[in-house]
């Protein structure tokens, strides 16, 4: 009985040793200089403008709906760059896309300067915000915005939002996040 045991183990032994020994080869690869990430950002970019996505995105960049999403980036840029408040009003807690699903995720409109932004949460999230109402002035502080032609606004990271000097979200920036 012992030796059929031993017959069995002795198999999966020697398998598993050759299995973790392929794999820490593999994981032996030649960490790429800095010359050699920004050659292959640039040939990547390169694709995937010549891409249907990246064609439309073009277009859509020169488009006037483009130029105007980039001009109300250009309006707010120092304030990103320094992280400090915005003061903001809010114009729509609602807003959905005429396509999007009613769950995920939820959308804040907001006026700052005169233009229209629109700011993304979490369903987790937006429940700290659930108090908010048009109208409302906040005090917003961002580290990012981002474009989309599929977005009317600019999409600027709602990471510090106020409302009568009290905190109604901070995002936890200590938590990995993609």
């Amino acid at each position: 009985m012992k030796k059929t045991i031993y017959m069995l183990i002795l198999p999966l032994v020697v398998v598993s040793g050759l299995v973790f020994a392929n794999r820490e080869t593999k994981n032996e690869t030649k960490p790429m200089s800095i010359a050699e990430r920004k050659a292959r950002m640039v040939e990547d970019r390169k694709k995937w403008e010549a891409s249907p996505d990246g064609i439309k995105y073009k277009e859509w960049e020169v488009s006037p709906e483009g130029k105007k999403v980039h001009a109300s980036h250009d309006k707010i840029s120092k304030y990103i760059k320094a992280f400090t408040n915005m003061e903001a009003l809010v114009t729509s807690v609602t807003f959905q896309h005429a396509n999007g699903k009613s769950v995920e995720p939820k959308w804040i409109i907001v006026r700052i300067n005169g233009e229209e932004y629109m700011m993304q949460f979490s369903l987790k999230e937006f429940q700290q915000l659930n108090s908010l109402k048009v109208n409302d002035k906040i005090i917003v502080k961002s580290r990012s915005a981002g474009y989309s032609p599929n977005h009317p606004y600019l999409i600027v990271s709602g990471d510090h939002i106020e409302l009568n000097n009290k905190i109604l979200f901070k995002r936890d920036f200590s938590k990995n996040r993609c």
